[in-house]
């Protein structure tokens, strides 16, 4: 397939973004706090973007996209802590190569039928999550032989692109699969999604509470398969 970069206005490479839908203020004061102690390379500044209210993550997320030209964008949950401090350096070194459209922390090689990408049979990456206080877990994936693995899903707690692509929000109206929705965009242009070799030291924290599976999940792994199914070939 060739690269479409017919895709958005011109972006600005001086400049990172970070998007956050928000619904704790709590929640995004830490994330934020994390993010300003981050270090932005000589010559870049970084914008950081909350969206309060929104109706859906797409809709969230395009929402902040257009209020901002830079050419990397960072999109995050509220309760996802980045720990990286030489994370914007490190993007840039990834997006050095143009076929790559966006990078997760952690995803799958290959979409099983369902959609679901932790079904999936190679999963790469790695998050710390800390879902109690008394319990964090390491999901330490398998690693990248190099610097990175092209997979066909991320998981939506981070998100970084040099492209603007639009989010579904015609199709997905919640708060599920706008993640891997936006992978099998990207794919539609051509470009690649990686998740990066975290070995030494894992980017992010993550900090869900603990729930059930929402009853809403199915409704949009239905369209999610109905919309991208006959571009999966799942693993066996």
């Amino acid at each position: 397939m060739r690269m479409d970069l017919t895709i958005k206005k011109d972006l600005d490479d001086t400049k990172v973004a970070f998007i956050t839908c928000v619904n704790s203020e709590d929640w995004y004061s830490e994330c934020r706090l994390y993010l300003e102690s981050l270090k932005i390379p000589a010559g870049m500044t970084a914008e950081f973007i909350p969206v309060r209210g929104a109706s859906s993550m797409c809709e969230g997320y395009n929402i902040g996209m257009n209020q901002s030209d830079a050419k990397y964008k960072v999109y995050l949950h509220q309760d996802t802590l980045v720990v990286n401090k030489q994370l914007v350096r490190d993007l840039k070194q990834l997006f050095a190569d143009k076929t790559v459209g966006a990078v997760g922390v952690i995803g799958c090689r290959s979409l099983p039928r369902s959609g679901v990408w932790w079904d999936g049979l190679r999963t790469y990456g790695r998050v710390l999550h800390a879902c109690e206080p008394e319990s964090v877990v390491d999901s330490h994936c398998r690693e990248p032989e190099g610097n990175c693995q092209e997979v066909e899903a991320v998981d939506g707690l981070f998100i970084a692109t040099q492209y603007d692509i639009p989010w579904r929000e015609d199709l997905f109206t919640g708060f599920h699969l706008y993640d891997t929705s936006l992978c099998k965009e990207m794919q539609r242009r051509g470009l690649k999604v990686v998740v990066p070799n975290q070995e030494k030291d894992f980017w992010c924290i993550h900090c869900p509470k603990e729930k059930p599976l929402a009853k809403e999940y199915k409704g949009y792994q239905k369209i999610f398969v109905k919309e991208y199914g006959g571009e999966l070939n799942p693993e066996v």
